[in-house]
């Protein structure tokens, strides 16, 4: 599901997240966001054809809330790379 090899995520400083700090953020949304596999898989196969950041993907699709994306950029903007 989460196979990042050829996924580039961003900070919000437009550096490439590191894959652990990938795993923690996949980690993030399902566990404090409680947004299902399913649903990230969705997005990341849209993101494949039509680039774009992961977190307005998620949003643009209906698959978190406002406030949810709020909380993602949060996370990201406290990201370590």
């Amino acid at each position: 599901m989460t196979n990042n090899s050829n996924l580039n995520l961003f900070t919000t400083e437009g550096e490439t997240m590191s894959p652990a700090n990938y795993s923690k953020f996949i980690d993030f949304l399902q566990k404090d966001l409680s947004i299902s596999a399913a649903s990230i898989d969705v997005a990341l196969r849209h993101r494949e054809q039509d680039p774009g950041p992961l977190p307005m993907i998620l949003w643009q699709y209906g698959l978190v809330t406002l406030d949810q994306l709020n909380q993602i950029y949060d996370w990201l903007e406290s990201a370590v790379v």
